[in-house]
């Protein structure tokens, strides 16, 4: 199976918390299964942060798009997750993504473009899933991971014959929430500013295009995946998530025994 795996964070390019360990050692795991004779076929993708191009290695530009919103041109830049055999894509935006400061923001707090920033990332995603970065290549499925992505499976939802999307909840309490007035400019459809789509207690909620909209969802544990389907555990989305426990699921997360070994 051909798999997009789209991801803010991935270690070693760039890591805030443990989404960036799951993001860079999962698509390993993934790449060495084979299915009877055939390997999976995954490539990541992420924003081209400084760190993270810094940290890459050697990258070429295989694709330049113009998005809504973006002002200038993105840049698609590709090459090898460090010491591995997984295909990276980096999305390389300048605006967005080249600053001083972390992933989300530096020491003042959240930079207050953050809806912009990963709205323009979830549609270069897009892009890239549907064919249209001219890379010859189309995916079966999109991996989605937290708030950071989760407009891709809302823009997805919009396309014809698109590939099957899978958002996976590593901490529900990032919710990745906006007030109206940074939404509007973004160009989205009016209809998801409704409590039935991403509009969550009069603000918009980008983790709600995941739950809303992937055809299926998982987090990091079975009991999890339960808890969150309760009042003191789901971080008001509980209601959300009871209503799509059809598509829900929990996988516990894996051990990197290259990484995690007692013997080193």
């Amino acid at each position: 199976m051909d798999i997009l795996f789209a991801s803010s964070e991935a270690h070693p390019l760039i890591k805030t918390g443990g989404l960036a360990d799951v993001s860079g050692s999962l698509p390993r795991a993934i790449r060495n299964l084979h299915v009877g004779k055939t390997k999976q076929e995954i490539r990541l993708i992420l924003p081209a942060y400084p760190a993270a191009v810094a940290r890459a290695g050697h990258l070429r530009t295989v694709a330049e798009f113009s998005l809504p919103g973006s002002g200038v041109p993105a840049r698609l830049l590709a090459g090898r997750l460090p010491h591995s055999r997984v295909a990276l894509y980096l999305v390389d935006h300048p605006p967005s993504f080249t600053r001083e400061g972390g992933p989300y923001g530096n020491a003042d707090g959240d930079w207050p473009d953050n809806a912009a920033r990963f709205a323009l990332f979830a549609r270069a995603v897009v892009e890239v899933a549907m064919d249209r970065a001219g890379l010859g290549w189309r995916p079966r499925l999109v991996h989605c991971n937290d708030w950071q992505t989760g407009l891709v499976p809302a823009l997805l939802s919009q396309e014809a014959d698109r590939p099957a999307t899978l958002f996976t909840i590593h901490n529900l309490a990032y919710q990745g929430l906006f007030d109206y007035h940074q939404i509007d400019p973004l160009g989205l459809p009016p209809d998801w500013w409704h409590m039935d789509r991403l509009e969550f207690h009069g603000r918009f909620s980008f983790i709600k295009g995941g739950l809303v909209f992937a055809d299926r969802i998982n987090t990091v544990s079975p009991r999890y995946a339960e808890e969150i389907k309760t009042p003191a555990f789901g971080c008001g989305l509980d209601g959300l998530l009871r209503h799509r426990a059809d598509v829900l699921s929990g996988i516990l997360n894996g051990v990197d025994y290259s990484i995690w070994s007692p013997g080193r």
